[in-house]
Order: C-alpha cells, then sequence, then structure tokens
C-alpha cells in the first residue's frame, strides 16, 4: 500500500484508460500517486495540477499558465532528453527543479544507428570476409611477425574504401528524443550534424546541442549520412523515393531504424544497385521478418539488421519506470539523475 505521505504525480500528456492503469501499477510500485488527463481538455489537466507534488512532461509544452495551476508543485521530470517545452524561466521562478531524462530505447536505437553507420563507413563486413578467406594471397602479401617498427598496416590496401567519421555531415530527418540521441553520438565523431524536423528548434537550443535545421531537401543533397528517425504516418510512408535518393551525394549512406515504410524499399533496391549512393543500413523493412528472397539481400553495399535497434525491448515498462525512480530519488533527498534545474 501507499502511504499517505506519497508524491502526487500527474502524466501532462493525456492517456488511454488502458496505458493509465498500466502506468498507474508501475507508480505504485516506486511508492507514488498517478494521475493523467484521459483527453486534451486543458480544464481536466488543470483539475489534475491543483494537486500535483511532481509533473511527467513527454510531448505536451509546459508553460507558466500549468505551472502556476500546480501551487504544491516541486519538480518537473521530462520523459525524454530535451529541455524544449519547458518554461524555464517560470520553473526558476518558482523554485520548481526540472530534470530530464534519456530514455533506455531511445538510447539503444541510437547505438543502432552508429553500429550500422560504422560498419559501412569502416566496410566491416568486406574486411572480416577478407580476412577469413585469407584474400591477401590475391594481393602477393605474406604473413610475417609485426612489432612496433615492423608492422602490417592495411595489408588489405582498403585505403580507399574507408571513411573517416570526423567532419562528415549527418543529416538526421525526425528530431524526436532519438533523434536527439544520436546528434549526441555524431557530435561525439566530431561530425557537423543537420536536422529536419515538422517542428524546428529554437535558436539557443540548436546552439546548445550544436545542431543546424535544414529542410529535407536541402539536408539530402548536403548529408555524408542520413539517419530516419520518424515514426511512420501516412505523411511520412515512402518519404524517401526515387527522388530524394537522387538528391544524396553519390558517397553518402542512409541508415533506416525507424520503419521500413518510410523508404520506398524498390527506388531504394534500384539507387543502390546503380551506386547512386554509396551504400544503406537498415534494421527496418515493409514486411519482416524480409522475405528471404527479397532483391536487398542481394547487394553487396548494404548491412542488414532483424529489428534489434530498440535493445533488449521493454521499452513500454523501462522507460516509465527509469522516470518514476527519478522522481522518487528526488522526494527522498537522493541525488537526482539528469537534473537541470
Amino acid at each position: 500500500m501507499i502511504k499517505k505521505s506519497a508524491p502526487r504525480v500527474t502524466m501532462v500528456d493525456p492517456q488511454t484508460k488502458e496505458d493509465l492503469s498500466f502506468l498507474q501499477d508501475l507508480a505504485e510500485q516506486t511508492g507514488i500517486v498517478l494521475t493523467a488527463p484521459l483527453g486534451n481538455e486543458e480544464t481536466e489537466l488543470i483539475e489534475h495540477l491543483a494537486h500535483a507534488d511532481a509533473v511527467v512532461v513527454q510531448r505536451r509544452p509546459f508553460n507558466r499558465d500549468l505551472l502556476e495551476a500546480a501551487p504544491g508543485l516541486k519538480l518537473i521530470q521530462k520523459m525524454g532528453g530535451r529541455r524544449d517545452g519547458i518554461d524555464l524561466a517560470a520553473a526558476r521562478e518558482h523554485g520548481v527543479a526540472v530534470a530530464l531524462m534519456t530514455l533506455p530505447g531511445s538510447a539503444a536505437v541510437s547505438e543502432q544507428v552508429f553500429t550500422l553507420l560504422l560498419v559501412l563507413a569502416k566496410k566491416t563486413l568486406i574486411g572480416h570476409q577478407w580476412t577469413v578467406e585469407g584474400a591477401y594471397r590475391r594481393i602477393g602479401a605474406e604473413p610475417k611477425v609485426t612489432s612496433e617498427r615492423s608492422h602490417g598496416f592495411q595489408w588489405m590496401k582498403m585505403n580507399d574504401m574507408l571513411v573517416e567519421l570526423r567532419q562528415t555531415t549527418l543529416g538526421i530527418v525526425g528530431f524526436g528524443d532519438i533523434g536527439n540521441e544520436v546528434a549526441k553520438r555524431g557530435r561525439a565523431f566530431e561530425m557537423q550534424v543537420l536536422y529536419t524536423d515538422i517542428h524546428p528548434l529554437e535558436p539557443d537550443l540548436e546552439i546548445e546541442l550544436g545542431v543546424q535545421y535544414k529542410p529535407l531537401d536541402d539536408l539530402l543533397q548536403s548529408s555524408d549520412f542520413v539517419s530516419l528517425n520518424l515514426p511512420l504516418t501516412p505523411k511520412t510512408e515512402k518519404l524517401i523515393g526515387a527522388r530524394e535518393l537522387a538528391l544524396m551525394k553519390p558517397e553518402a549512406f542512409l541508415i533506416n531504424t525507424s520503419r521500413g515504410g518510410i523508404i520506398d524499399e524498390q527506388a531504394l533496391v534500384e539507387a543502390l544497385r546503380s551506386k547512386q549512393i554509396s551504400g544503406a543500413g537498415l534494421d527496418v523493412f515493409v514486411q519482416e521478418p524480409i522475405p528471404f528472397d527479397h532483391p536487398l539481400l542481394t547487394l553487396d553495399n548494404v548491412v542488414l539488421s532483424p529489428h534489434i535497434g530498440g535493445g533488449k525491448g521493454g521499452a513500454r515498462l523501462r522507460q516509465p519506470q527509469a522516470v518514476f525512480s527519478n522522481i522518487q530519488y528526488f522526494f527522498s533527498g537522493q541525488a537526482v539523475d539528469y537534473r537541470i534545474l
């Protein structure tokens, strides 16, 4: 049973009855009383805020008016790794703490993006194949004992095949929480990071995150690597087709860890066959499992994985658990993860 002194938390984003019940069960295990509006009416949300000790914000903005509707508010917890949507000035004025939360599922997908990207850039599969086959025999090389002064660097002469990420351009299509995590990893490799999204960021946040907005066509023309990180909707279905692929550089790579339907697969096959683009890394497909006779499986400039980008899975459980645990840390006086205010 939850004690009467348990923190009262309101999820700002509306929930279905089923989802709210699921989340309330998780929250109770962390010693939290959870409520949420079941619709988009602001009056319903304000009724919940009147009794809230903390709020969880995901996509719905949390402005000064909403903050002032919660007189007992002590913590704003973002369910995501960016501060946009939260009125930090108002939170500071009212002495309300703010914490972000890098979601486990988003981090896992971004790791898969860079797994595919690096395998393509470093020709890892080709290098592995040549090493196992002893392909050095084709170029007249002979095994020898190596040392610091005498070594067999580039004994398969792959120099011209490899791409070094530093100072290349990464274009991110869809800049939600996953796109944000991809950008972090791109910056770690000293890449220039471009993004496109239906809701561009405020200029000061772009500077803070080290990213630059570009319309889709400009991004495709400018990028050495393009990562698709957006949901599949009627508007995004076949967003990347023959026209868009033709805009990309011949040396560019396309990475898709979102949903297969965002790409016109036949157009991609043709672009890869003709070397219109250099290669593609795909974790998702229109049909899954991808049919064994799909033409993508015959190409040597693709890297494919069986929809494993979400990592260990269980995002529906792991992500709210991480958020609720962070709230519990705050109210029990422990260190709070990703606190920014």
